[in-house]
C-alpha cells in the first residue's frame, strides 16, 4: 500500500513538473492539465495540486513568464552577454509587443501589493528587480530611438522653414560705410551712401519636425511605461539631453556662436553685422519653426501628462533660447554707433514679433524665466535704439568738417539723407520707442507740418517731428559750410547741390509722407532763389563790360580805346569763370543743364548785341582779333563745359588767337 501511495505521489510530482514547465504558455498549460486528467483519474485534481501543493497560481505563472522575457532581453539572448545596442524595437513587431506586455504585467504586479500566494514578498522583490531591469533597458531604447530617428540637419532645410513664410531672404548686402565722426573725410561721390537690407519677414507658424514621424508611437510607448512605473525623471532626463543637443547643433548650423559679453564687444563692426544678420534669422527659425515643432513633439510623446510635457519642453529649449537672448543682451549694452541702429531695430522688431510666440509656448511657471528674459532684452534693445538715434542727432548737429572744394554734395548730406531714407522704414517701431516730450512737441509746431493744413502738434508723429528736426539741423549745417566759400557764386552752387539732393531723397522715399508736398515746394523755391543769386554773383561783372554806358557816343563814334578795354575785360572775366567753374561740380544733370541754359540766355544775347553794335569798330583794325576773341557760338560751346568738375582746355581760344 505504501508502495502504491509512493507511486501515486511520484506520478503526481511528474505531472506537476510537466505542467510547471509549460507555464510559459497559459493555453498549453491548460491543455496539458486537461489531457493528464483524462488520461488518469488520479490526475483529475491536478489544477488544485498545482495551486496548493506547488504554491503556483496563475499570477505566479504569468509573472514568471514576464520575468523570463525581461531577463532574456536584458541578457541579450540565452547564454549571451548583455548588449546595450540590442532592442526589441529593432526586432519584429510580435517580439516588441511581447516585451511590452511583459513590462505591463510587471508594472501591474508592483502596483498590486495584495498578492495572495505563498512567498508573495519574494515575488514582489523579483518583480521590482525585473522592473528596474526593464526600465534601464527602456531608458536605453528611448535614447536610441531619439538619436537614430533624428532627421538629418542641414542649413537649407532650416533656412527653408523661414523662406517658405517670408517675402525676402537676407543676402550679404547691408553695409553702412561711414560713421558720423568721419563725415566729410572723403569727398568722393557716394562715399557716404548707405546700404541696408532688412531680413525675411515673419509669416505664420511653420513647424520643423526633427524626429521621423513613424518613430513617435514607439517613443510614446516607452515614455508611457517609464512614467507609469515612476521613472519619469529618468525619461525626461534622457529626452531633454538628446533634444537639447539637437537644438544646439541647429544653432551651430545657423551660425550662432556661444560668445561672452566681452567677446561680443571686441568684434569689429563688419564681422558683427554678419553675426547680427545670422542671429536675426536664427531667432526666426528657432522660435517660429523649431520651438513649435518641439512643443508638438512633447505633446505627442508625453500626452498622458501636461506637467511632464511642459517640463520636458522648457528644459529642452531653454538653453537654446537663452543663448540667443544672451547674445542680444550683449549687443544691447555694447558701444553705440550710428551704423548699428538699423540692425538694432531689426533685432528689436524680430524679438518683439517672436515674444508673443514665446508667451504662447511657455505657459507654465517653469517657462516664466524665458519670457521674462526676452522682455528684458527687448527693452534693452529698444533703449539702445533710442540712445543711438539721439547720438546720431547730436552728431549731425555737431558735425564740423570742412566744405567741399568743388561745391558738390557734401558727404554729410549724402549720409544723413540716405540714413533717414532707410530709417523711415522703421517709423512704426520708432513711434513706439521715441519719447513724446514738451521740447520736441514745441519745436514741431514751428516746423512744416505735412501740407501745411494748420493741424495741431497732435497730428505730428514722434518720428515725423524728429525727422524734420534732423533735416533742419542738416540744412543749418550745410548753410554754415556754404559761408566758408570766399566766392559767393560757389556758395550758391553748393547750396543748390545739397538742398536739391535733400529734396530728391524726400520725394523718392517715404519721407515725402512725413514732410509733405508743401515742404518740397518750399525748398524748391529756395533753390530757384539761389539759382538767380548765382547768375547775379557769377556773371554780373562780365555783363557790366557789355553795357553801353561810358563808351562815348553811337556805335560809329564809340571810343576804340574804351571798346578794346571792354572786350579785353569781358574776355578776362569769361576765361576766369571758365577756368574756375569747369572745376565746380553739379551732380544733378537737370540742374546742370538748367544752369547752362540760364547762363546762355543771360550772357549770349547781351554779348551778341554788344558785338553787333561795336564789333565793326575793331574787326577791321590792327590786332582786332586780339580783342574780339569769341563769337556767340564760341561762348555757348564753352558754357557747355561748366560744372563738370574737371579742367578743360580752351582749345578754340588758342585757335582764334593765332
Amino acid at each position: 500500500m505504501a508502495a502504491t501511495i509512493e507511486g501515486q505521489d511520484r506520478v503526481l510530482a511528474t505531472a506537476q513538473q510537466i505542467v510547471k514547465s509549460l507555464n510559459m504558455n497559459t493555453q498549453a498549460t491548460e491543455d496539458m492539465i486537461l489531457i493528464l486528467s483524462r488520461f488518469d483519474n488520479r490526475l483529475s485534481n491536478i489544477s488544485d495540486l498545482m495551486e496548493d501543493g506547488a504554491g503556483g497560481s496563475k499570477i505566479n505563472q504569468q509573472f514568471e513568464r514576464a520575468e523570463k522575457i525581461i531577463l532574456l532581453h536584458d541578457s541579450g539572448g540565452a547564454g549571451e552577454p548583455s548588449s546595450k545596442n540590442s532592442s526589441p524595437w529593432d526586432e519584429s513587431t510580435e517580439e516588441t509587443s511581447e516585451y511590452l506586455a511583459a513590462v505591463d504585467l510587471i508594472i501591474q504586479l508592483t502596483e498590486d501589493l495584495n498578492i495572495e500566494s505563498e512567498g508573495g514578498d519574494e515575488i514582489i522583490d523579483r518583480a521590482e528587480n525585473a522592473l528596474q531591469l526593464a526600465m534601464s533597458k527602456l531608458e536605453d531604447d528611448f535614447r536610441h530611438a531619439l538619436i537614430h530617428n533624428t532627421v538629418p540637419l542641414d542649413a537649407d532645410r532650416l533656412y527653408g522653414s523661414v523662406r517658405s513664410v517670408s517675402r525676402t531672404f537676407p543676402s550679404n548686402d547691408g553695409e553702412i560705410e561711414d560713421e558720423p565722426e568721419r563725415f566729410g573725410e572723403d569727398d568722393q561721390e557716394g562715399s557716404s551712401t548707405l546700404h541696408h537690407e532688412r531680413g525675411a519677414s515673419l509669416g505664420g507658424d511653420f513647424c520643423v519636425d526633427l524626429i521621423r514621424p513613424e518613430a513617435i508611437d514607439d517613443l510614446k510607448e516607452i515614455a508611457d511605461r517609464m512614467i507609469r512605473s515612476g521613472y519619469e525623471k529618468e525619461c525626461c532626463q534622457v529626452y531633454t539631453n538628446v533634444r537639447r543637443d539637437v537644438l544646439d547643433e541647429c544653432l551651430m548650423i545657423l551660425g550662432v556662436e556661444r560668445l561672452s559679453i566681452e567677446e561680443v564687444q571686441r568684434i569689429e563692426w563688419k564681422i558683427m553685422d554678419e553675426k547680427l544678420k545670422k542671429w536675426i534669422l536664427a531667432l526666426k527659425v528657432v522660435v517660429r519653426a523649431l520651438l513649435f515643432g518641439e512643443k508638438r513633439l512633447c505633446e505627442s510623446i508625453f500626452n498622458q501628462s501636461e506637467l511632464i510635457q511642459e517640463i520636458c519642453f522648457v528644459e529642452t529649449t531653454k538653453s537654446c533660447v537663452m543663448q540667443l537672448l544672451n547674445f542680444g543682451e550683449a549687443v544691447a549694452i555694447s558701444q553705440r554707433s550710428s551704423e548699428k541702429l538699423f540692425r538694432i531695430l531689426d533685432m528689436y522688431e524680430v524679438l518683439g514679433d517672436v515674444s508673443h510666440d514665446l508667451d504662447t509656448l511657455y505657459t507654465d511657471e517653469s517657462g516664466e524665466l524665458v519670457c521674462s528674459e526676452a522682455k528684458g532684452v527687448l527693452s534693452g534693445l529698444g533703449m539702445t535704439a533710442v540712445g543711438t538715434f539721439i547720438e546720431f542727432e547730436n552728431a549731425v548737429k555737431g558735425e564740423n568738417s570742412r566744405a567741399v572744394q568743388n561745391g558738390d554734395i557734401h558727404p554729410i548730406t549724402r549720409y544723413v539723407m540716405n540714413y533717414l531714407k532707410l530709417l523711415v522704414d522703421y517709423s512704426d517701431t520708432l513711434n513706439t520707442l521715441l519719447p513724446k516730450n514738451d521740447q520736441h512737441e514745441l519745436s514741431s509746431s514751428q516746423l512744416d507740418n505735412g501740407d501745411g493744413d494748420g493741424d495741431g502738434v497732435d497730428t505730428v508723429s514722434p518720428i515725423a517731428t524728429r525727422v524734420q528736426e534732423l533735416i533742419a539741423s542738416l540744412q543749418s549745417n550745410v548753410d554754415e559750410k556754404s559761408r566758408l566759400y570766399e566766392d559767393s557764386a560757389m556758395r550758391y552752387i553748393f547750396l543748390m547741390n545739397n538742398f536739391l539732393y535733400i529734396v530728391q531723397k524726400v520725394k523718392e522715399s517715404e519721407l515725402r509722407n512725413l514732410l509733405g508736398d508743401q515742404w518740397i515746394r518750399k525748398h524748391r523755391g529756395k533753390i530757384r532763389q539761389w539759382h538767380t543769386s548765382y547768375l547775379r554773383a557769377a556773371w554780373g561783372k562780365p555783363l557790366m563790360c557789355l553795357k553801353d554806358e561810358g563808351i562815348g557816343g553811337s556805335s560809329s563814334g564809340a571810343s576804340k580805346v574804351i571798346l578794346k578795354e571792354r572786350f579785353k575785360n569781358f574776355n578776362a572775366c569769361f576765361e576766369d569763370i571758365y577756368r574756375i567753374q569747369t572745376l565746380w561740380k553739379v551732380s544733378d544733370e537737370q540742374l546742370k543743364e538748367e544752369l547752362r541754359i540760364s547762363i546762355s540766355e543771360k550772357v549770349l544775347p547781351a554779348y551778341r548785341a554788344f558785338l553787333g553794335r561795336f564789333g565793326s569798330r575793331l574787326e577791321g583794325g590792327r590786332h582786332g582779333g586780339k580783342y574780339i576773341k569769341y563769337y556767340p557760338d564760341d561762348l555757348e560751346h564753352y558754357v557747355s563745359h561748366l560744372f563738370e568738375g574737371k579742367p578743360v582746355v580752351m582749345d578754340l581760344m588758342k585757335r582764334k588767337s593765332t
